[in-house]
């Protein structure tokens, strides 16, 4: 197996992001301001030496995804895929509700009344396993089925990536911030949402993971 970075950018802004909406398998584009602010992390991006580049299946993600890999100097010898391994959490019955609201119905049953707030007292995997019991079908997932599914992921990244390659990929939020909170030493705040278009990066190394930076923004 190979050491290599992970370039993990969160996807542009988008409409339900714009309405603080829940945006997990659901999907809306790249609100304008979101493409700007994908363009600006293009830019930032353009003269890393990519050996390849990763996206969710998501609309948001491939877009955000594109535009950067169209300005990178690579831009020729790679073509982004698409994985859905890397898709945002499933929040079920609560897609597309007012994230506040979401959270509080989620929360209250453990006394707590925000996304934050369950994440200070009980950690990230708790919002998952909260959601899944406060889903009247429990289509939700819970924090087993989505690790089962993002470690598949990252074992069919290392089929491909080499020693020292730097790959890129865009995820989301919740994502984003979950594998902070597994692979960090506790050097990041993770009841902070990762920004739109903002870096985080990952070492992968023979199948461990190490998150050595956290939200940072790309202007």
């Amino acid at each position: 197996m190979a050491k290599y970075q992970i370039y993990l950018v969160r996807h542009g802004r988008t409409w339900f992001n714009r309405y603080n909406k829940m945006q997990g398998w659901s999907d809306t584009p790249l609100a304008p301001d979101g493409i700007e602010v994908a363009k600006k992390a293009a830019e930032a991006l353009k003269d890393v030496d990519f050996a390849a580049a990763f996206s969710s299946d998501a609309r948001r993600a491939i877009d955000t995804c594109k535009l950067i890999v169209d300005k990178n100097i690579n831009h020729n010898k790679i073509t982004p895929q698409k994985m859905m391994e890397f898709r945002e959490e499933f929040y079920g019955y609560y897609e597309g509700m007012n994230s506040p609201e979401a959270w509080f119905i989620v929360g209250q049953p453990h006394g707590a009344s925000s996304f934050a707030e369950i994440i200070a007292k009980y950690g990230m995997d708790a919002t998952k396993d909260f959601m899944k019991e406060a889903d009247p079908f429990h289509d939700a997932e819970n924090a087993k089925e989505y690790w089962k599914r993002l470690d598949r992921g990252f074992e069919k990244v290392d089929q491909i990536a080499h020693d020292g390659d730097k790959i890129l990929l865009v995820s989301h939020g919740t994502t984003i911030r979950s594998i902070t909170d597994r692979y960090n030493d506790g050097n990041f705040d993770v009841t902070v949402s990762p920004r739109n278009s903002s870096l985080t990066m990952l070492e992968r190394n023979n199948g461990i993971n190490k998150v050595t930076s956290y939200n940072q923004m790309l202007s």
